[in-house]
């Protein structure tokens, strides 16, 4: 993974840069079976509209490939990417930027153990020596290294395959792994089969966040501030509009763009929370502790041998003028 970032790194600088100078239109990646406000005024064309050019999405399965993509310059702007992969990319070299907090959602980013083992919380350590799939590099890679560390599993006892959700739940069902982590849609099927060690509130007292961000190439930002502003204002237009109506509307059109049923995705929306634009801007998020946790998600990552190294500090990765100019 790190020989690929860096080799995308060299080879799409002048891509990004001549993107960044003459953006005529818009290209954004995202995830299906992810339900969040923003799909309804991507169904609208809201974006479109505001930003006065044209907007293509582009659907991901992790986001590792969103930042492929962004090296590549093949998408400017990737809505909900995990911090995990975020600060993967970042702490290769590769010049990406926060632009605002997509998403906090501890319920819906989780590992399922195989129903038959009768593995639980107090019973985890029997882990050892097991047979895992995890999205390397993403949110459920961490809190997959967090979790075994709390439960005193080691890792290196363990066979792990990378693999997207998706795939790890078909594994899970099949009977091809032990135990498999993910989100969203995957991690829904993954329950089918099995259990949760620990709940998003138990894993936030360990302090195990889970968030997304919407992040960009930091040239890209720079050259165009005022329309990347206006796309984060559609956002969080949207995010204001479904924490105040929640209307059958806007889930008809959430669900359908993100390819799910109006009953999983209500039940799958309903574990996630959108902060405002000045809880965002806050020190609970990107006016600070933002900062601390990416930093802490390098360290933990460069402990277990997953990148080479960290950045002494990830505040240069947090562009907020684009977001406080929203208000």
């Amino acid at each position: 993974m790190m020989k690929t970032l860096a080799k995308l790194l060299s080879g799409g600088a002048l891509l990004l840069s001549a993107q960044a100078a003459t953006a005529q239109e818009l290209t954004v990646g995202y995830f299906l079976e992810w339900p969040m406000p923003f799909l309804a005024a991507k169904a609208d064309g809201a974006y479109a509209e505001a930003l006065g050019m044209p907007v293509n999405w582009v659907s991901f399965e992790t986001g590792t490939a969103m930042s492929a993509a962004m090296a590549s310059g093949d998408v400017q702007i990737s809505v909900s990417q995990g911090v995990p992969p975020f600060v993967v990319a970042v702490s290769a070299g590769q010049p990406l930027q926060v632009l605002d907090v997509a998403v906090s959602y501890s319920e819906n980013d989780n590992c399922v153990v195989a129903t038959e083992l009768e593995i639980d919380k107090e019973t985890a350590s029997d882990l050892n020596g097991k047979k895992v799939a995890v999205p390397i590099g993403t949110a459920a890679h961490y809190g997959f290294l967090r979790q075994m560390d709390h439960f005193g599993v080691d890792v290196a006892s363990l066979t792990v395959v990378d693999m997207a959700p998706t795939d790890g739940a078909a594994a899970l069902a099949q009977g091809e792994v032990d135990f498999a982590c993910g989100w969203g849609g995957g991690l829904s099927r993954m329950k089918e089969h099995g259990n949760i060690l620990l709940t998003g509130a138990e894993k936030e007292e360990l302090g195990i966040l889970v968030f997304d961000v919407t992040s960009a190439p930091a040239d890209f930002v720079i050259e165009n501030e005022d329309s990347v502003s206006d796309f984060l204002a559609v956002t969080a237009q949207a995010n204001a509009e479904w924490a105040e109506t929640k209307s059958p509307d806007m889930l008809a059109k959430i669900a359908a763009e993100s390819g799910m049923s109006v009953e999983a995705t209500e039940a799958s929306i309903s574990t996630f929370t959108f902060p405002t634009v000045e809880d965002q801007l806050s020190a609970k998020w990107l006016g600070g502790n933002a900062q601390t946790f990416m930093k802490g998600v390098a360290d933990v990552f460069v402990e277990a041998g997953s990148i080479p190294s960290a950045l002494d500090s990830y505040e240069g990765s947090i562009a907020t003028g684009p977001l406080a100019a929203t208000q």
